[in-house]
């Protein structure tokens, strides 16, 4: 259960490049390049909290203690916006870098927060030591949702500051984004910049965002268009694995959130040249170059692209270096929102069977990406050929659909392969009724608290047994909640089954129903299950290896944020003893990660570890390899598999003998990746 889902920002390869000639144009005057600046605009996508003093690219925010905020989640062109607050009178001053010429604009866009008034919305320029009014929104003007509204000012020369007021009640207010200043005269396109985000392509998605470019629009008069552009596929493995070519407007971010596609071509071979009539806007203009890849792709190829010349009112403009270091990885998306008729699909298990056979696990999410409680079942992908193809999901745990019961949804799957029999494991969460992990309570029954169920195959994951109730069994009455995993537990040596598991501790007391990390496990095959003690306070999902020395390893979400818990055990969690590594090791913006432990016959004993890399959001999803039982995690073997802000879960298994099998979450999708050996052992 995803309590604490904080949005990813993003991170890009970016080359910036000063704008070139092609060999057909006369290069431009030295006075003229260094003059030809980009319009300032600011989308407030590297700020985060509270907004006392923010220096931007337009200029210096400021606010008053309570009165603005950087607002998550919630954006025009990317993910974050500037909100005034409603507390009574907000207030937000800009202080400009300098102050503006005859003619300068300013624009952005804007919505409300709420829809209850009052609701004032006012800006005023300065000029010299007076304050002026110049702009007072209409009653309409701002709409709640979708930032509908765009404003666009004309500013008094010589305005120095821009002071905006937002009058509404204390749970209202207004976002800001993507606020632009705007040059006199008229639309030039000055600038042409690549991107390269770490950003797989995968087999089955629409959008797949191997390369961006930014073209700047400096002026505000007339109008400007991108006419065409001229791409090129080297660096690709294999060109014929494209099935079509296609160019994106866009945000800065690459993901598809108002995408509009502008250019499309089925040629993958040489210099492809494209052709548009694409309307470009004062400022900064994304696009990006998106591959769809046909369903025979190599998942052990590579995708690149290049950027070689664009065309704007008629001339031509080419980046220095048409394409940043690096290529993109193969994949395929296992599950995308609308697949079988489910909104999205969230929290990854990955095991590989005795057969050899890959099992995907995870939740299907009916009607939205939301936790339990809600319509909810988990679902299983198989893959007979380590992960190249999957074959049609199956639901392995169903309980019902009684809206009554808040359609008994039950999710947040953990698998287990018992090595010595071949039986598959799952458990899952059922919350018949209002029972998560805000409203499962003390007590045993169905109607108190949240039940785990557990089912099993013995045929390699074609069908599922009736599911049994483990709650008697393993919960103390007094917890609020108990629960598995997610992702995947582990055959020890001698043959016991563990599984990670976790519960919320009883109202009152030292502990007020805060949560502890823990685990699970049988000696006689899954009949019988004990639990353990909790491993630290306000620790929750987490994952299992057993070290060389025979000691269980738990590696722990820690509700602190910052960095994850880490401990051991010697006697199957009756006690525990926090590790070296513990809180200092290894980075996190508080998520799910896997743990992974390998002993490979010809690499040797290998550890690897996955999750958002990162402690401000969930993006830079990072494999890290360590060599010496978790003790250390060098830079160097360190790779970056995906760059984007997702929701950051991810689980880790063998895929065949030289690739790790790797699922992970992007936007209500799930994602596969076969990471070489290769790339750590050349």
């Amino acid at each position: 259960m995803d309590v604490h889902l904080r949005p990813g920002r993003r991170y890009h390869r970016t080359a910036l490049f000063l704008l070139t000639c092609s060999p057909t144009m006369k290069r431009l005057p030295l006075f003229l390049l260094l003059s030809a600046g980009p319009v300032c605009a600011e989308s407030f996508e590297s700020a985060s909290g509270a907004v006392t003093s923010l220096k931007t690219s337009v200029g210096i925010w400021s606010a008053a203690a309570d009165q603005a905020t950087i607002q998550a989640n919630r954006g025009h062109s990317g993910k974050r916006s500037l909100r005034i607050n409603g507390k009574g009178d907000g207030t937000v001053v800009l202080e400009l870098k300098s102050p503006v010429a005859e003619g300068a604009g300013l624009s952005f866009f804007a919505e409300r927060w709420t829809k209850r008034e009052p609701f004032e919305f006012t800006i005023e320029a300065k000029v010299g030591n007076a304050w002026k009014e110049i702009h007072r929104a209409a009653a309409d003007e701002i709409k709640v949702g979708g930032f509908l509204a765009n404003l666009k000012l004309k500013l008094p020369a010589g305005t120095e500051s821009l002071r905006f007021h937002c009058k509404s009640d204390a749970d209202g207010g207004v976002l800001l984004d993507d606020v632009m200043l705007s040059e006199p005269g008229p639309m030039v396109a000055t600038l042409v910049e690549t991107t390269q985000p770490v950003c797989p392509a995968m087999i089955r998605a629409e959008f797949n965002p191997v390369l961006g470019f930014r073209i700047d629009v400096k002026g505000s008069e007339g109008s400007a268009k991108l006419e065409g552009l001229e791409i090129s596929l080297d660096g690709t493995t294999t060109p014929a694995d494209i099935e079509q070519l296609k160019v994106f407007s866009g945000s800065p971010e690459p993901d598809d959130d108002g995408t509009q596609l502008i250019a499309e071509t089925t040629r993958t071979d040489g210099k492809i040249s494209l052709t548009c009539n694409h309307e470009l806007q004062p400022g900064e203009n994304w696009f990006w170059i998106s591959p769809t890849l046909k369903a025979t792709a190599s998942m052990d190829g590579r995708i690149d692209a290049s950027l070689l010349r664009i065309k704007v009112g008629g001339k031509e403009l080419a980046p220095k270096v048409a394409s940043p270091e690096g290529s993109q990885r193969i994949g395929v998306a296992i599950r995308l929102p609308g697949d079988d008729g489910s909104k999205a699909y969230r929290i990854p298990g990955l095991v590989r069977t005795k057969k050899g056979s890959l099992l995907a696990v995870y939740d299907i999410r009916y009607k939205s990406a939301v936790d339990l409680p809600a319509d909810i079942d988990v679902g299983v992908s198989r893959s007979t050929d380590g992960g190249r193809s999957w074959e049609p999901m199956k639901i392995a745990l169903d309980m019902g659909k009684d809206p009554a019961f808040g359609f008994d949804g039950v999710g947040d799957p953990c698998t287990l392969v018992d090595e010595v029999t071949g039986r598959i494991w799952i458990a899952g969460s059922w919350s018949h009724g209002k029972f998560g992990w805000h409203g499962s309570g003390p007590g045993l029954s169905e109607n108190e608290t949240s039940q785990f169920m557990m089912t099993y195959s013995d045929d390699d994951g074609l069908t599922w047994s009736k599911p049994r109730n483990l709650t008697r069994e393993l919960k103390d009455p007094a917890w609020r909640l108990f629960f598995q995993g997610p992702g995947a537990g582990i055959t020890l040596k001698d043959g016991t089954l563990v599984m990670p598991a976790q519960f919320r501790s009883a109202n009152g007391g030292e502990t007020q129903g805060k949560p502890f990390s823990t685990l699970i496990w049988s000696k006689d095959r899954g009949e019988t299950w004990t639990v353990g003690t909790g491993v630290k306070i306000s620790t929750t999902e987490s994952q299992l290896i057993q070290l060389a020395d025979g000691s269980i390893m738990i590696n722990c979400r820690d509700d602190r944020g910052g960095s994850r818990t880490i401990a051991v055990t010697k006697d199957l969690g009756k006690t525990w003893t926090l590790h070296p590594t513990d809180r200092k090791a290894l980075r996190e913006p508080v998520c799910m990660a896997s743990l992974f432990r390998w002993v490979h016959p010809k690499h040797g004993d290998l550890i690897f570890f996955s999750n958002p890399d990162a402690t401000d959001g969930r993006h830079q999803m990072t494999v890290k390899l360590s060599r010496d039982q978790a003790m250390t995690w060098p830079e160097k073997e360190h790779r970056l598999y995906d760059s984007r802000g997702c929701f950051g879960y991810s689980c880790l298994t063998i895929a065949d003998d030289n690739h790790l099998g790797l699922i992970y979450e992007g936007s209500g999708s799930m994602l596969f990746l076969r990471l070489p050996l290769s790339e750590w052992f050349k």
